[in-house]
């Protein structure tokens, strides 16, 4: 970013030089305009002054716009904090901001100071929205379970309650389309989890907000469990064709697509003909090798009493001490030359001459990660 000294005049002081800071996607400034007297604020008057080719008299600027500005400002504090009180007190506000990318600000520099944090980089980005998309829906669960392990503490009041209104969205959205409940479930009992040794062990521990607030949240996360448990899955009527009336060859080509081993099982229960297919040995292969390397095989394999490799043992065996591979069907991206988090169909302002290049995509820990400094 260009940066000159101009001597300027500025209407409230005296003759000084000030910096001039040009037009910059990472941060705009002020508006600025050049007169016969020098350069002046644009906000400062009530009228265009790139139109204006008028002499101006500087002691008739301080009279006239001194009362104004300070009316200006007494206006701004308060609208500020209607705007505070307000969000404090909805407690049903969805989110703060709907943004489509942020700028991850990690230490202080001429052009910005202060850093971005894990609960205003939460608050900005628009997850409240990002759960109703299939592709994105996962990737947002798998984030709010890490918090909840570790994180939450580090929040701050608003970026509490903005997770907890999303995942009070989340809930309501399985129990109305009857999808996912399997992973909202273990996000919840683990939640509830940390939860009960934060209450326990209050005053050790850093809560945000009053003890009353959280024992309410750990209630309300009991009642959504108890929801989530009672939740019957009608029988679907369908007079058309079924997964059952494909031919063998391509319910077992849908197996082979799946990356959740529990998805699989659940599957191979509707049939006995899928139940015979979501045993085969080389789907099961297939499953390790996706998750896992032959490294690790080697250091974990499981032999059938046949002498065999039992490849489903083995991947149950082989997750309890590797982490599985992740996958989604979109992520969070992060531009390497603009320092810019953001929702890669959504796009950002990058100034690199190859764009795409300079693009990573974004794991839920990655995303946490982001802001341990």
């Amino acid at each position: 970013m260009s940066m000159q000294v101009i001597r300027r005049r500025c209407p409230l002081c005296c003759v000084q030089d000030m910096p001039f800071l040009g037009q910059d996607w990472r941060s705009p400034g002020w508006s600025w305009v050049k007169t016969e007297d020098g350069w002046k604020p644009f906000e400062f008057f009530g009228h265009d002054l790139r139109d204006n080719n008028k002499e101006l008299d500087l002691d008739e600027l301080v009279n006239e716009n001194k009362e104004n500005l300070h009316v200006a400002d007494v206006c701004e504090v308060s609208a500020k904090k209607r705007r505070k009180d307000y969000v404090n007190n909805n407690t049903k506000s969805q989110f703060l901001y709907r943004e489509r990318w942020i700028y991850v600000q990690k230490e202080s520099t001429r052009e910005r100071h202060g850093y971005c944090t894990l609960g205003e980089a939460f608050n900005r980005l628009d997850f409240s929205s990002a759960i109703q998309d299939v592709r994105r829906f996962n990737y947002v669960v798998k984030l709010l379970h890490l918090i909840a392990k570790s994180q939450l503490t580090s929040l701050s009041g608003a970026a509490q309650k903005n997770y907890f209104n999303v995942l009070e969205k989340i809930v309501r959205k399985v129990l109305e389309d009857h999808q996912n409940p399997r992973v909202i479930k273990a996000l919840l009992q683990d939640l509830s989890s940390m939860l009960c040794i934060l209450i326990r062990e209050v005053g050790k521990s850093v809560l945000v907000g009053n003890i009353n607030i959280w024992v309410s949240r750990l209630e309300t996360i009991l009642s959504w469990q108890q929801q989530l448990n009672n939740l019957q899955i009608p029988k679907q009527i369908c007079n058309g064709m079924t997964l059952s009336d494909l031919p063998l060859h391509m319910q077992n080509n849908i197996l082979y697509k799946f990356s959740d081993a529990c998805d699989i099982i659940n599957l191979g229960q509707a049939t006995p003909t899928l139940h015979m297919l979501s045993e085969d040995r080389q789907l099961w292969k297939k499953l390790c090798q996706f998750h896992f390397a032959e490294k690790q095989f080697c250091r974990h394999l499981v032999l059938s009493e046949k002498g065999h490799v039992d490849w489903k043992l083995m991947f149950f065996t082989l997750q309890k001490h590797y982490p599985k591979k992740e996958q989604y069907g979109d992520t969070l991206h992060f531009c390497k030359h603009c320092s810019i988090l953001f929702w890669k169909d959504s796009g950002h302002p990058c100034t690199a001459n190859d764009p795409d290049s300079c693009l990573t995509p974004v794991s839920p820990q990655r995303f946490i990660d982001l802001f341990k400094f």
